[in-house]
C-alpha cells in the first residue's frame, strides 16, 4: 500500500534561536520517490525528522493521505511510516532476525505481545528481500557498516509502511550494495522520501527532488527540471555542468562539480 504525502508551510527552529528549516511545502503522490538534496547543513535531516514524527514542527503540517501525523497516535503513525537513519547502533546484543522483528512492534498489543504467523512471514520476507538469510543468526555488532544498513532497511520493511523515509540509504555501502539498495527503492511498492548527497543517484532513482539550501527550498519537481546547472551551482557554490552521455542507446544526465575559488 502506498500513501500520498502533503507538507504545508513546514518549519523548525530550536527554542529561542533562528530557524533551521524555513517554510517548506510540497505534495508527493502515492507511490512516488522523492529525493531531498542539498549541501551539508541545508536542513535535509531536520525535514526528515519531522516527516517521521521525531521532531515536532514549529509551524506547518505533515499529512499522510490527508491525515495530520501530529494528530494521530504514535503507534498508528509507526504502522504507516518507517525510517532508516544514517547512523545505526552497533552494540545491540540481538541477532539480525530479532532486530528485523522489531519492525512488527507497532502491531503488537502491549509490551508482552507475541509474534503470530503473519509476523513471522513478514520477517522472513524482509530478510530475503535484503539478502540477509545467511546473517539471520549473527549479532548486529559483528556485522560491517553496510550489513547493518541492510538490516535496518529490512526492519523498516517489516513495519509494512506505506511511507518509507531513508536518510542517506547508501551510506557505508560498497558499490554492489549501493546498486542493490537503489534497485530496491525503484521497485518497492511504497511512497519513499530519501535524502541523497549524490546528484547522479537522485536524478536516476527519484521521480521528484526537493532542493534545499541553508534551510530554504529552492525548488520541487522532476530532477531534470530542478537540478539545472544554475540551481546546482547556486546551492552547492560550485561550477556545475550537466552532460548528456549515450550509454546502451540511452541518454543519461551526469553532473560534474568543480570547486571555484571565490573571493569576497
Amino acid at each position: 500500500m502506498t500513501a500520498s504525502l502533503t507538507v504545508q508551510n513546514l518549519s523548525w527552529a530550536p527554542r529561542g534561536r533562528d530557524r533551521v528549516l524555513h517554510d517548506t511545502s510540497f505534495a508527493l503522490g502515492a507511490g512516488r520517490v522523492l529525493g531531498i538534496v542539498g549541501p551539508n547543513g541545508a536542513g535535509k535531516t531536520t525535514l526528515l525528522r519531522m516527516l517521521y514524527r521525531f521532531q515536532c514542527p514549529t509551524t506547518g503540517t505533515v499529512c499522510i493521505d490527508g491525515d495530520d501525523i501530529w494528530e494521530m497516535k504514535a503507534r498508528l503513525v509507526a504502522q504507516r511510516v518507517a525510517a532508516v537513519l544514517q547512523e545505526q547502533p552497533s552494540d545491540f546484543s540481538l541477532t539480525v532476525t530479532e532486530i528485523v522483528a522489531l519492525g512488527r512492534t507497532p502491531y503488537r498489543k502491549g509490551l508482552a505481545g507475541t509474534s503470530g504467523a503473519h509476523d513471522r512471514d513478514v520477517i522472513a520476507a524482509s530478510l530475503e528481500r535484503l539478502g540477509l538469510q545467511k546473517l539471520a543468526h549473527r549479532h548486529l555488532g559483528t556485522l560491517s557498516g553496510g550489513e547493518r544498513q541492510r538490516v535496518m532497511v529490512a526492519r523498516a520493511l517489516a513495519q509494512e509502511p506505506s511511507l518509507l523515509i531513508l536518510d542517506e540509504p547508501t551510506n557505508h555501502l560498497d558499490i554492489r550494495h549501493q546498486l542493490e539498495v537503489l534497485d530496491l527503492i525503484r521497485h518497492l511498492p511504497l511512497t519513499i522520501v530519501t535524502s541523497l548527497h549524490d546528484l547522479n543517484l537522485a536524478a536516476g532513482v527519484c521521480d521528484d527532488v526537493l532542493l534545499l539550501q541553508e534551510g530554504r527550498p529552492l525548488g520541487f519537481g522532476p530532477p531534470a527540471q530542478i537540478l539545472s546547472e544554475q540551481a546546482v551551482s547556486d546551492a552547492f557554490q560550485v561550477d556545475a555542468r550537466r552532460d548528456r552521455l549515450s550509454l546502451s542507446n540511452q541518454d543519461h544526465l551526469t553532473f560534474h562539480l568543480q570547486n571555484l575559488e571565490r573571493t569576497n
